[in-house]
């Protein structure tokens, strides 16, 4: 049986094209950006290819675009960087409780601290309350973060509505929202969506792990996170990782979005028809509706362990998660499903399931063929106990 991938929402095989540009900056093109000779001038313009790119994608301005080591990095450096920006004139920062883990553990950090943190509540649907963010929303506010697309369910918060709401009621607060999952899947509108800084990540869309960047409006000036040689306007020291750069740039180019959207709706509806059929007493915790990602299904089975599953799956090369890969060796039961309320009996048995441009309607139905068989096994079992 060949390999079946549908956990891309942890990472994605990288294009063949952007590695052999990879392969070409590693073994020929390999001077430092900052470096004044030919081969110093040619990384560079490589690099500054790539931040024109992404600039044009975001509709900013290409100074506005900082190069990161990855989605985690970007996280922190932005909160942390408003966070002392800003900590002179308030100390109320606000998020959600289904944020990723490196928005969540810097919250948690400063909460530490002695700042005012606010965690909002979601509802079934994983989406937060409006009311409760207003209501939060005061003087003493510097920070509100809120990602775009939930990387366990797929939940979409409205942005545009949230980025209304927070400079209403405050203009000095700072508008973050972690964008690793939605950044060159769907259409991002800062300007409509009142962002002042957003984090996007290579690998989630096919580039490079160990690259990633951030956007950061134009005149905020946030303290730097790194210091030493200057690099990324003195925001982000170190030497560029110009080969993944390079290689990025490629798979920005290649891009098509509305193929992929087409192509991840209808997997997504023939996953939920056929899962549901096949399998008994399965919640579907990602449903096909515009307020929820088309390449991000949540399952959750009752009276089945997750991680039993996952392995059984393994073992005929059929590749899918538990949750969010960053906390899933914790061993404990994922925070954003406790969020929305799954019920006990049925939040152990919950698997992610994320497609990317390569899966195939083959592919699902081969992946819910061995999902009904090994979860007939494993109930025979507990239910025996």
């Amino acid at each position: 049986m060949s390999r079946i991938y549908f956990d891309n929402s942890a990472t994605t095989c990288v294009d063949d094209e952007a590695i052999d540009i990879m392969t070409m900056y590693h073994k020929d093109l390999y001077g430092n950006p900052s470096s004044l000779h030919r081969m110093g001038v040619e990384a560079e313009k490589a690099v500054e290819e790539c931040r024109n790119k992404i600039a044009e994608m975001l509709s900013v301005k290409s100074k506005e675009i900082y190069f990161t080591s990855g989605g985690t990095e970007g996280n922190n450096m932005l909160i942390r960087g408003a966070v002392e920006k800003n900590k002179r004139i308030g100390n109320r920062i606000i998020t959600s409780k289904i944020e990723h883990p490196s928005v969540l553990e810097v919250f948690r950090y400063y909460e530490s601290q002695g700042l005012d943190v606010i965690y909002l509540d979601v509802d079934e649907y994983g989406k937060i309350d409006f009311k409760k963010l207003e209501e939060s929303i005061n003087g003493d506010t510097i920070l509100v973060s809120i990602m775009m697309i939930n990387n366990e369910t797929g939940a979409i918060q409205d942005l545009k509505r949230i980025g209304e709401l927070v400079k209403k009621n405050s203009k000095k607060t700072l508008f973050h929202s972690d964008c690793v999952q939605s950044f060159g899947k769907s259409v991002i509108d800062i300007n409509s969506c009142n962002l002042d800084m957003l984090t996007f990540s290579a690998h989630k869309l096919h580039g490079p792990k160990g690259l990633g960047g951030v956007y950061i409006r134009q005149g905020l000036n946030l303290p730097p996170l790194i210091l030493g040689g200057g690099q990324e306007s003195g925001f982000r020291s170190g030497t560029e990782n110009v080969a993944s750069i390079a290689g990025f740039t490629k798979v920005l180019q290649n891009i098509d979005m509305k193929s992929n959207t087409d192509r991840f709706v209808s997997l997504k509806k023939y996953f939920i028809s056929k899962v549901a059929s096949a399998v008994d007493e399965v919640i579907i915790n990602s449903p096909q509706r515009d307020d929820f990602a088309d390449f991000i299904i949540s399952i959750s089975l009752k009276n089945v362990k997750g991680e039993i599953l996952l392995h059984a799956l393994e073992k005929k090369e059929i590749y899918v998660s538990t949750g969010s890969a960053c906390s899933s060796k914790k061993n404990r039961t994922s925070h954003v499903l406790e969020a929305i309320n799954i019920p006990r009996d049925y939040i152990e048995g919950t698997l992610r399931v994320s497609f990317s441009k390569h899966n195939t309607l083959n592919e699902i139905d081969k992946c819910i063929e061995a999902l009904a068989e090994e979860t007939s096994k494993i109930r025979k079992f507990t239910r025996r106990k």
